[in-house]
């Protein structure tokens, strides 16, 4: 299952635009690849990346075959109040995974 490293300012003035940051871990196989026994490895990436603030989403992507192993996706919001902001992703089997941080708008 896929990891990822968050980057969330801790603090931020009203109004103030943040930047954010998410690197993810995951080996986004493109299932063009062949293996060892000559077949195809089958394909497994992240389809799709979801992020929140306080339940309001603020950034998605779809992605696809040529995005690279361990995608790097930065955006910016607003800092409008202090909550929750949170990091979804959902990969080719199925799995999902979610992150979150904390943001203290002052």
């Amino acid at each position: 299952m896929a990891r990822a490293l968050i980057n969330v300012p801790s603090k931020a003035k009203r109004g103030e635009i943040i930047e954010i940051k998410a690197l993810v871990s995951h080996p986004m196989e493109t299932g063009y690849r062949t293996g060892p026994d000559g077949g195809l490895v089958p394909r497994d990436i992240i389809s799709r990346f979801l992020c929140t603030y306080n339940g309001e989403e603020i950034f998605s992507a779809d992605l696809f075959p040529a995005i690279a192993a361990n995608p790097f996706l930065s955006f910016t919001t607003v800092a409008t109040e202090s909550g929750r902001i949170a990091f979804r992703w959902i990969d080719d089997k199925g799995q999902a995974h979610l992150e979150t941080a904390e943001i203290v708008v002052e």
